[in-house]
């Protein structure tokens, strides 16, 4: 059973949330929380295993609250939810160490798949606003480029086209398909990959991935 926590100051954005994810017999809202603060505070009281969280709230927004549920002693996974009119606070959530993003008008189906995702170790990238919203926001510098190619060369060729591939936010079964490897071979590379890169998640792999022109 995925435990999740609905994070929204909008009562009705919450309890819309909560039928849906509670309708899903493999996962259950066992907390809800107005902002950030809020959210810590039940993050702690419960086992969280999937946080679904809004950017802008009062007292503390979604990506300040990021690296402090990160810091607990049992994290949730995270999953920022936002719309299109605050691309730039996304790309900070993703940079803060967030599992992926959802835009609040996506396809229930797609919120309910985005919660099994994450919760087994992968990300979820809204598949037509990722490109938009990290190529818009992440501005690669040189020596910010440089550092990343750097960081980079100690990958095998093969790890460079799994991390490639993860940077467009395939998961590793797409990721098993499109190069002819077991998905269970495809963990491992990626598990080596975020070492490698000194990364929490496969969304900070693909930020860096990105600042090193490994993807266009």
């Amino acid at each position: 059973m995925i435990r999740a926590m609905i994070v929204d100051d909008d009562a009705l954005v919450r309890l819309g949330l909560t039928d849906l994810l509670n309708n899903d017999p493999d996962i259950e809202v066992v907390a809800q929380a107005t902002d950030g603060l809020h959210a810590i505070e039940q993050a702690a009281a419960h086992h969280i295993d999937v946080a679904l969280i809004d950017v802008r709230m009062p007292r503390m927004d979604g990506i300040t609250a990021i690296p402090r549920l990160r810091a607990l002693p049992n994290p949730p996974k995270i999953i920022v939810l936002t719309t299109f009119d605050l691309d730039a606070y996304v790309y900070d959530a993703l940079a803060a160490g967030a599992d992926g993003f959802l835009l609040k008008d996506t396809d229930p189906a797609e919120i309910l798949r985005a919660v099994h995702l994450v919760a087994a170790g992968s990300a979820m990238l809204h598949p037509t606003a990722a490109r938009r919203l990290i190529d818009r926001y992440h501005h690669t510098n040189r020596p910010r480029a440089t550092r990343a190619q750097t960081r980079i060369t100690s990958l095998t060729p093969r790890e460079k086209d799994v991390l490639a591939l993860l940077a467009e936010g395939a998961t590793n079964a797409d990721i098993a398909q499109r190069l002819g490897m077991r998905e269970s071979t495809v963990k491992a590379h990626v598990s080596r990959i975020l070492t490698a890169l000194d990364v929490t998640n496969r969304v900070q792999a693909a930020l860096l991935a990105r600042d090193a022109g490994l993807t266009p």
